[in-house]
């Protein structure tokens, strides 16, 4: 459901209205005395952004000293309303030379009022994207002598920008040297028992891009994953041989990606944004190839006395390494100290976190590291109460590594011109929730 807004204001920090527009005629022109009644007066601008008055909502961000109010009378998207909020701030900041407060909005009322009507229409929003308006959009605002950021150049050649087909990306861009740069993130969350069998466990990745392409160019990015593989098999009309396929779950893309082809090709086409941007979000819940197994052993002796016994083992290849490994074991809170014997790596006793900290710089693969403490506790009159042994935590990064055996295939770049590029492709796997129960 969109946000459907029956208005928006912006307010200064005592509550005055600096401009507002009404959208619709189910709310009351006072709808911004009961914002201001009910909370700001009662102070209780950060305890939540979402607060209901009779029978209406109200959605609000702070903004350096500007709140940004949206009133809705029916059930909406909170998050589409906030994404509007940051959207349309973004916009305004490229109008203003990089500032937006309270001095910014009264130095461009007529500005700021043709925006809000291009932006939302009947409450709905519209397209925010700063190189789009300002293509009819042309007045310039007045900036603030405080902002060094310098106005952003007018868009060339943007015939197709016009009509909301690229309109991520403008024209002219023009590059010494073509290059693409490719990130495949991932994080793993995991739930271990102390006898090393997998409770829980799925990757969570993001495939980030870079890119410094001249001209308009189509990039066409193949992947492992299962899909794509059988449809490049039917097209083919024999078996592929590309190794192995992995399942993806929950795929979002960019809005750059031509999903028409992706339905009917199973490929990631799309004409990329210039500089840095997250191309797809993917997770996965099967096939999980687990970086590090650890098995602990914790025996308590007597009430005074603990031994821990936390041995690691890297699953990943022998050519890889892992760099800030962190294995958190905690420990009771009545510890006195802590001696240790490790194989690698340092370790220490952290009392602020009730825990024993062993860090390992750099972690070779299929390797093994052990720890061996022992603990000395204090002992009290009290009765004791049982230890509830909280899960260890584990951190780490893995270059050249993922965990869900993604790989890119291929990425193709394809441009009028025909120059040459150069392809950079890199993974990394790290620890998300990595927990393992002692």
């Amino acid at each position: 459901m969109p946000v459907a807004a029956s208005a928006v204001y912006f307010l200064n920090l005592r509550g005055d209205v600096l401009i507002n527009r009404l959208y619709r005629d189910d709310v009351g022109g006072n709808m911004v005395d009961a914002f201001r009644m009910h909370i700001m007066q009662t102070k209780e601008l950060g305890t939540c952004p979402v607060r209901q008055i009779g029978g209406c909502s109200f959605f609000y961000m702070r903004i350096n000293n500007v709140y940004i109010v949206i009133v809705v009378s029916s059930n909406a998207n909170v998050a589409c309303a906030f994404k509007f909020v940051v959207e349309a701030v973004a916009l305004f900041k490229s109008y203003f030379g990089g500032a937006f407060d309270e001095d910014a909005i009264r130095n461009n009322f007529v500005l700021i009022y043709e925006l809000l009507d291009e932006i939302m229409d009947f409450g709905y929003p519209q397209n925010l994207s700063p190189e789009i308006l300002k293509l009819y959009i042309t007045q310039e605002g007045v900036r603030s002598p405080f902002s060094s950021k310098p106005l952003d150049k007018p868009v060339p050649n943007a015939t197709l920008q016009v009509t909301g087909a690229v309109g991520w990306r403008r024209e002219g861009l023009v590059y010494k040297k073509n290059e693409v740069f490719l990130d495949i993130v991932e994080s793993v969350n995991l739930l271990m028992s102390s006898k090393g069998s997998v409770l829980r466990c799925d990757v969570t990745g993001k495939v980030l891009m870079k890119c410094f392409l001249s001209g308009m160019p189509d990039l066409k990015l193949g992947l492992n994953d299962k899909i794509g593989l059988e449809k490049e098999s039917q097209l083919k009309s024999r078996p592929t041989k590309s190794g192995k396929s992995i399942e993806l779950d929950d795929v979002t893309f960019h809005q750059c990606v031509n999903l028409t082809r992706f339905n009917s090709e199973k490929t990631v086409s799309f004409v990329p944004p210039d500089g840095e941007f997250e191309l797809m979000k993917y997770r996965i819940t099967e096939g999980v190839n687990l970086p590090f197994r650890v098995l602990p052993t914790i025996k308590e002796l007597g009430r005074t006395r603990m031994e821990v016994n936390v041995k690691v083992k890297s699953v990943f290849g022998a050519k890889m390494f892992a760099l800030g490994v962190v294995i958190k074991i905690p420990v009771p809170k009545q510890t006195a100290k802590a001696s240790f014997q490790v194989t690698s790596g340092r370790a220490k006793y952290n009392p602020s976190i009730d825990s024993l900290v062993w860090k390992i710089r750099k972690f070779p693969g299929q390797t093994e590291s052990t720890l061996s403490a022992e603990v000395e506790l204090i002992s009290t009159i009290a009765e004791k109460k049982s230890w509830t042994r909280p899960p260890i935590q584990m951190e780490f990064q893995v270059p050249m590594f993922t965990a869900s055996g993604l790989r890119v295939r291929f990425l193709k770049v394809w441009e009028k011109s025909g120059y040459n590029t150069v392809e950079w492709v890199r993974y990394i796997t790290k620890a998300g929730s990595y927990e393992i129960r002692c």
